[in-house]
């Protein structure tokens, strides 16, 4: 993994944290516990801040950066699904899902249990509001979240959280 100290600022890294070795996490970060951040992963706190709760997956290439002296948020058990960019988001808040190669950009909030579907765009100042599906470009609210998607969305979340942990014990480098 590369951890990068900028202006004084250096990442800080929970217990149980996995970052793939192609990861790279740029000064004011905070990373909380059983996270899992996947190859080519880029975490830019270098003029802002961003910081990331427990048990959230970074999956691979995934972009996140801040604006100067902002802070974006990224809750508890999140899922930030392969190839998103996150781009000054104020809030994505605990369980949310942002799709694959979707796009979420400055101070949107994304509720609690929300889904941004697969090649969404949150624009600008956009509020997907809890428990809430959003889809297309730019993203509109298209339905509700059902107990079963949590049912399942909870067991997903869990494999990361186990992958974080069995990762940074037996994932070995073999050429």
């Amino acid at each position: 993994m590369a951890l990068f100290e900028y202006k004084g600022s250096r990442p800080i890294i929970g217990a149980d944290t996995y970052i793939a070795d192609s990861a790279e996490i740029i000064g004011h970060v905070i990373i909380g516990n059983g996270v899992y951040v996947g190859p080519g992963a880029k975490i830019r706190g270098d003029y802002g801040a961003i910081h990331i709760g427990d048990g959230t997956a970074v999956e691979e290439n995934c972009m996140l950066h801040a604006r100067p002296d902002e802070v974006c948020t990224i809750g508890d058990r999140v899922t930030l699904g392969h190839m998103c960019i996150i781009h000054n988001a104020k809030l994505i808040d605990d369980f949310a899902v942002i799709g694959m190669g979707s796009i979420v950009s400055d101070w949107a909030t994304i509720g609690k249990w929300a889904v941004v579907a697969e090649g969404g765009l949150v624009k600008n100042r956009q509020d997907i509001p809890p428990g809430k599906i959003a889809a297309g470009i730019p993203a509109k609210v298209i339905g509700d979240v059902s107990e079963q998607y949590r049912a399942d969305w909870t067991r997903f979340k869990q494999i990361y959280v186990d992958l974080a942990r069995t990762y940074r014990c037996d994932l070995k480098r073999i050429g």
